[in-house]
Parts: C-alpha cells; sequence; structure tokens
C-alpha cells in the first residue's frame, strides 16, 4: 500500500485474510491506542530535550536516527552518539540527569493531540474495549494519564513494566487483547511509530498509522490504514470498514 489518507492495504471493507488465504468476516470490538506520539506528543519534546544537550556540544542530533528508534526502548544510544561526535566520553549519569532537567521544563504543558479525547469518548459510545499499549514504563506515563484525566477511558492499560520486551516484539499488543477479552483480529491499534505498528500487526490486529511531527517522513506502507490525525475523524468511519 502506498501511504495515503483513508488508505486500505489490499483487502475488501469487512474481511481479514487468514493464514489459509480464506476470507473471514471481521467484527471489530476493541480499539489499542499507543500513548507517545499518539496521545500526547512527547516525541517532539523528547527529541528537543536530547537535540538541546547535542546542541550544548555544538552538534544536532541526526533526526534519521531518531526516528527509527521511536515507539520502542533503547532503540538508540543518544549518549553513545554524542560521545562519538565530540570525540570524548560523554558521562551518562550527567547525560541523563541534563536530559531530565531539559525534558521536565517542556512536558508538563504537552496537551492532549488533537482529535485523541473525541476519539476515546466516540470508542465508549461505541461500545468498544478500549485499551492502552507503551513501550513507556508507568511512571512515565502516569503524571499525564493523572494531569490529563485520561485512565477512565481506558479498560486495560499495559506498559514496558508488564512485557520482557517491548514493540517491535507483539508481546504489549497480545496482553492487551487478553486483558480486552478480545481476539487479535477483533481489535485495531492505533499507532503513530513504524515499531509500534509492526507490534500491532504482528500480534494479529489491524493498524492505523497517525504519523505525527516525528514520524511523518517514515514508510508506513505496512499499515492497513494512514491518517494525517485523528482530529475531525470519526472512529465509527476508520473501523467500518472491517465490520459487517
Amino acid at each position: 500500500m502506498g501511504r495515503g489518507v483513508l488508505s486500505l492495504a489490499g483487502m475488501s471493507c469487512g474481511t481479514i485474510r487468514s493464514e489459509k488465504g480464506e476470507l473471514e468476516t471481521a467484527m471489530i470490538k476493541a480499539v489499542v491506542f499507543d500513548f507517545d506520539g499518539t496521545i500526547l506528543d512527547t516525541e517532539t519534546v523528547t527529541y528537543e530535550a536530547m537535540n538541546g544537550i547535542f546542541r550544548e556540544r555544538g552538534h544536532e542530533l541526526p533526526m534519521d536516527k531518531w526516528a527509527g528508534a521511536i515507539g520502542t526502548l533503547h532503540g538508540f544510544d543518544a549518549c553513545a552518539e554524542l560521545s562519538a561526535f565530540t570525540g570524548e566520553e560523554i558521562d551518562r549519569a550527567w547525560f541523563d540527569a541534563r536530559f531530565g532537567e531539559l525534558y521536565a521544563g517542556m512536558v508538563h504543558q504537552v496537551p492532549l493531540l488533537p482529535g485523541i479525547l473525541d476519539a476515546l469518548e466516540e470508542a465508549k459510545r461505541l461500545g468498544l474495549a478500549v485499551g492502552l499499549a507503551t513501550s513507556s514504563y508507568r511512571a512515565w506515563i502516569e503524571p499525564h494519564l493523572e494531569r490529563l484525566d485520561l485512565r477512565r477511558h481506558f479498560d486495560a492499560i499495559h506498559t514496558a513494566d508488564d512485557v520482557e520486551k517491548v514493540k517491535p516484539d507483539p508481546a504489549l499488543y497480545r496482553l492487551a487483547v487478553r486483558s480486552l477479552g478480545v481476539e487479535p483480529g477483533e481489535a485495531v491499534a492505533i499507532e503513530d511509530s513504524l515499531n509500534g505498528l509492526r507490534a500491532a500487526k504482528a500480534a494479529g490486529l489491524y493498524g492505523i498509522a497517525v504519523p505525527n511531527a516525528m514520524t511523518a517522513g517514515l514508510d508506513f506502507s505496512e499499515a492497513d490504514l494512514v491518517v494525517p490525525t485523528l482530529d475531525g475523524q470519526k472512529l465509527e468511519m476508520l473501523v467500518a470498514r472491517w465490520n459487517d
């Protein structure tokens, strides 16, 4: 599938293809949201904080390397990258502390991404189970869930604390659908990153990609659907193609 607004990857509305190639009716019963970059644009803030450290040392953090690591943990070692740029060993404890200072000064005012609250509320009106599956640790997302009064929207929340491997490994999504009491083919994942999308697809979910400023240049041809934003979108219309 080429990237495009409301593009569908090689399947007819209301059907999925089984491992044997047979067409099966799909009925969506759940939607599972990613967090960073999908619900809240912490990814831009994280990049800006990291790049702030690089700029203090006279360098720029390469966007292409950073974007490829979005949606997972330990996918890119920024401290090691800065050490390579500067030719000196950067103290990791100092790097982490400096990042924390810069990040804290930016993140607490970050709003929900456009259309997220409407999508969460519409999911409940439609009777869909709603999950959250994030490669971040619970301690990272809890302050945001509290600040934005989001926890009440989710029937299941799973983080890096709950699995041995995070995205692109499918463990988080497999755990999410089990907690929601649905089959993988009855659920749709909403993701902003390739790592997250691949995790969802490997777990057997449909994947809707909603790229943000950090991931807009990535190739989301693996997605079942790509939309530029959830703002103004009707969740019912997005999942209707998999419902008969």
